[in-house]
């Protein structure tokens, strides 16, 4: 027992090694873990007594923990019977596979990452680029939703900067989780979203069980009181409009939502609009070649960065006018199941809440100026755009646009939307008329569309009435 062991030099280290290890795994971690964790639940708790949308539990659950309970619900289990039973593959590789899916897509939320950095980012880069603006707000109809009600903001998709913006404008009232799509999923981004709490969704993905695997994660965080956020539309606009609803995250909530519960799901339309969008450009590209593809150059992007940035310090930079977001009124799921009984919920509920965002798209100085110039027959002097844009301003009023006039002033306000659009090169100014830019007139439309659209619809639904009439005409003098 008491004789002299030798031992090389390196096995020494390595036996020194385990020994330091077990030490810590076993005595000094746990005892740390505790005290960070409840360090971090103080932090919470004194967090969620400023926000109105206290952060729930299911958040701020540890990231594996998550993965589990979404992979081990029986829905998901019988997902995986049914994939292997369907491919052949013996039901531990289906099982494999379903745990990827859900590494991929569960988020691991950090109150530090959100709070600490992404509000504050989010803050700085909105208002360096845009001059913010608030639109429409009934706050005493967002502050009578219940305190247990799951609030799903849903919002037209203009630019990547809706992130960015209505995570600022929130930042006060709660912690958003973000459905984000493949573009976000490369190193480091990917661990960024997954701390700020966004999950990934492969929008056109048809593997059944990776839905089932995405909607249980959807089921159990809406259910667990997650706010969330979404865009109906699946991507971002081509054309300036608000497209229609893609119904699948939509679809997922509704699925299991029961009506009876005690728990609500409500959801708040958002409306955004911008004078400038800053991928413009590259979005009307893909419409005139009526593809989604983004063929975005990632030097050209970097170089745009650095020259505003170069800009930005030699005091030559420019904002890119106005960015407004306006807030709808809120809709309860349960009323909307109990108005739609006997019917398709789901489909009327995406109809619904992409016709109220449609609503509430703020009409700003840049589009408003954009639609005038692109509905002209030839140039228009200054004087004829302040009173055509009076004019179509009007228009808009009477079908309950959200308008924003900067300094209540029509002349500063035209002023402001001309001063725009020649920044980025969308018209021509020759002997005080002003053209579009034959070159740029499919961007000129985009930015017309995006306050045009509510004009249209309600056009349409005019002649639509009027069709019905007529109809009810012709077949009553057919069966007198």
């Amino acid at each position: 027992m008491t004789q002299v062991v030798e031992l090389p030099l390196w096995l020494f280290v390595l036996i020194l090694l385990f020994a330091v290890v077990t030490a810590l795994s076993h005595f000094l971690l746990p005892s740390v873990r505790w005290f960070l964790r409840k360090r971090m639940e103080r932090a919470v708790a004194r967090l969620n007594k400023r926000l109105d949308r206290p952060i729930q539990p299911f958040k701020l659950l540890a990231r594996p923990d998550t993965i589990n309970r979404v992979v081990y619900s029986p829905e998901v289990m019988e997902a995986v019977q049914a994939h292997a039973r369907d491919t052949g593959v013996p039901e531990a590789v289906a099982f494999a596979q379903a745990r990827s899916y859900a590494r991929e897509i569960v988020p691991g939320f950090s109150t530090a990452a959100y709070f600490g950095f992404a509000t504050r980012f989010a803050k700085l880069l909105s208002t360096a680029l845009y001059r913010v603006r608030l639109g429409a707000y009934d706050e005493e109809a967002i502050r009578k939703i219940a305190p247990d009600a799951t609030v799903i903001f849903v919002m037209n998709h203009r630019s990547n900067m809706d992130y960015v913006l209505v995570t600022y404008l929130v930042a006060g009232r709660s912690a958003l989780a973000y459905a984000v799509g493949e573009w976000a999923r490369v190193w480091p981004l990917r661990t960024l979203v997954r701390a700020l709490g966004g999950y990934f969704i492969r929008r056109k993905s048809r593997n059944a069980l990776y839905r089932r695997v995405l909607a249980r994660y959807v089921q159990m965080s809406t259910a667990g009181g997650v706010t969330q956020a979404i865009f109906p539309e699946g991507g971002l606009s081509l054309d300036g409009r608000v497209g229609p609803a893609k119904l699948g995250l939509l679809s997922y909530i509704v699925e299991t939502f029961d009506p009876n519960a005690g728990r609500d799901v409500v959801f708040v339309p958002i409306g955004i609009n911008y004078d400038r969008v800053i991928e413009d450009r590259v979005l009307t590209r893909a419409y005139e070649m009526g593809e989604r593809k983004f063929r975005i150059s990632i030097r050209r992007a970097l170089w745009a960065a650095a020259r505003q940035m170069g800009r930005h310090l030699t005091g030559q930079f420019h904002r890119f006018g106005y960015a407004a977001v306006s807030f709808g009124a809120p809709v309860s799921l349960k009323q909307q199941l109990a108005a739609h009984m006997g019917q398709d919920p789901v489909r009327a509920l995406g109809k619904l809440l992409t016709d109220k965002v449609r609503e509430i798209v703020p009409v700003l100085p840049g589009p408003l100026v954009a639609a005038v110039i692109d509905k002209a027959d030839g140039p228009l002097s200054r004087e004829e755009v302040v009173t055509r844009a009076s004019a179509l301003r009007s228009l808009l009023a009477q079908e309950g646009a959200h308008l924003h006039l900067p300094r209540d002033d029509p002349d500063y306000e035209v002023t402001v939307g001309l001063r725009q659009l020649k920044r980025q090169g969308l018209i021509l100014e020759d002997g005080g008329q002003f053209a579009p830019k034959p070159s740029e007139r499919a961007v000129l439309r985009y930015y017309a569309n995006s306050i045009l659209q509510l004009l249209e619809v309600a056009e349409a639904a005019r002649d639509g009435a009027e069709d019905v009439e007529a109809d009810v005409e012709e077949h009553v003098s057919l069966t007198t």
